[in-house]
């Protein structure tokens, strides 16, 4: 295909699970926080929990729930569900479009197992299906009727897949499979769980029966678990941005370090719609975290160093010292296919995030990222697929460090 063509079908697919995620995220917060704010009060319709008033645009609003649904059908009736449909089916379509189509580049690496093409693609969309299946078994089960219980299973299991995607894909393609893991969860919680729970209570009310309140406690359940787990979701979409997240030699202990940074600040806000006393001890919760993957970053470099002065670690590094020429040698032969203004690797028509490594002088410039990438992460090049040495990635360091120090002295 036309490597224009190519491109802009990315970014349109890009483009389309930004604008659906927006949506479906902002519909999600909006109601969770309506449902908070309801207020039961005298002279309400019969059926219903509790009121709010609201303003916005210059307009005021006056909103009611009602527990399981109004007596009578209305006439008209919106249903939320397209934004989340949208936002899956664009998801997979960047799933297919970058990791499938790009397996050999983002989602195989040989050095953790040596897949196939085919079989890689197959691990990959099997176990989205499969980690539905068992969230849902999770929620069915007694566990279910404990709503912390479950949240505390619920996270194990995430972790536990994430921690298994290391074991197959490659780095990136690991972190990029949890998230996808996620948001599989989350669609599939609007498609099969809410939506038609929702349908039984409307079919119901057309035939003149009373709804079973059953179905819209299962339906709220579910979608407060899309409601915590989606701010750790949006980070993993951006997260192939940052080396240090998906290439840490701990990517999955991150993960789950995030997971909870976004299950405690959604605590925090959905506390305080309910009108509750805040818990600003979820902050300390975050700033904790942040601390704590920090220390998993510093602590663990994808090659420390047998020996090492001072209180951190330090990767391991060539003895002799290393010129710009030598490192940047290195670079060009490991990374220039890719890093250059007209990359060669067959698939890709443009450098990746604009980083051009094809001169002495640009390997200078961009000297952090390639620490960061090359040594610290061992995130590029992605799956290894040039072979970058051990030995090469020590003189880089060496290379890195003497720098850094001759600019501080």
């Amino acid at each position: 295909m036309d490597p224009i063509v190519w491109e802009w079908i990315g970014a349109a697919i890009r483009w389309l699970h930004v604008i659906a995620g927006v949506a479906w995220i902002g519909s999600s917060f909006y109601f969770v926080h309506l449902d908070s704010s309801l207020k039961p009060r005298d002279g309400l319709p019969k059926g219903a929990y509790g009121e709010a008033w609201q303003v916005h645009g210059g307009g005021f609003y006056h909103m009611v729930k009602y527990l399981v649904a109004p007596a009578d059908m209305p006439d008209e009736l919106t249903w939320f569900k397209w934004e989340a449909y949208a936002t899956w089916l664009s998801g997979f379509a960047l799933l297919v479009f970058v990791y499938y189509f790009g397996a050999e580049l983002y989602l195989i690496d040989k050095a953790v197992l040596d897949l196939s093409t085919f079989g890689a693609i197959a691990v990959s969309a099997g176990s989205l299906v499969l980690g539905w299946a068992v969230y849902d078994l999770l929620c069915r089960s007694p566990l279910g009727r404990n709503d912390n219980l479950l949240a505390l299973f619920g996270f194990g299991f995430v972790v536990a897949m994430a921690y298994g995607f290391t074991e197959v894909f490659s780095a990136r393609g690991a972190f990029m499979q949890a998230g996808a893991l996620m948001g599989t969860i989350m669609a599939c919680n609007v498609f099969m769980i809410i939506i038609p729970n929702q349908r039984k209570v409307v079919a119901a009310l057309i035939r003149g029966e009373t709804p079973d309140p059953r179905y819209g406690r299962i339906g709220k359940q579910r979608s407060m678990h899309n409601n915590y787990i989606t701010l750790p979701t949006v980070f993993v979409m951006i997260a192939n941005h940052y080396p240090l997240v998906y290439g840490a030699w701990l990517s999955w202990l991150i993960l789950a370090v995030l997971i909870v940074v976004g299950v405690a600040i959604r605590h925090f806000f959905n506390t305080m719609h309910k009108g509750q006393r805040a818990p600003w001890g979820a902050w300390f919760i975050v700033f904790i975290c942040a601390l704590l993957i920090l220390t998993i970053n510093r602590l663990t470099p994808a090659e420390p160093a047998a020996e090492h002065s001072g209180l951190l670690p330090a990767p391991a590094m060539a003895p002799a010292p290393v010129t710009l020429a030598n490192a940047a040698d290195i670079v060009i032969t490991r990374c220039s296919m890719c890093h250059a203004a007209e990359p060669v690797w067959e698939g890709l028509h443009s450098t990746p995030k604009g980083v051009l490594l094809d001169t002495p002088e640009r390997v200078a410039a961009h000297a952090d990222q390639v620490f960061i990438a090359s040594v610290w992460t061992h995130a590029m090049p992605p799956s290894n697929v040039t072979e970058m040495t051990l030995e090469e990635r020590r003189s880089l360091a060496r290379w890195y460090e003497d720098r850094r120090a001759g600019a501080m002295n």
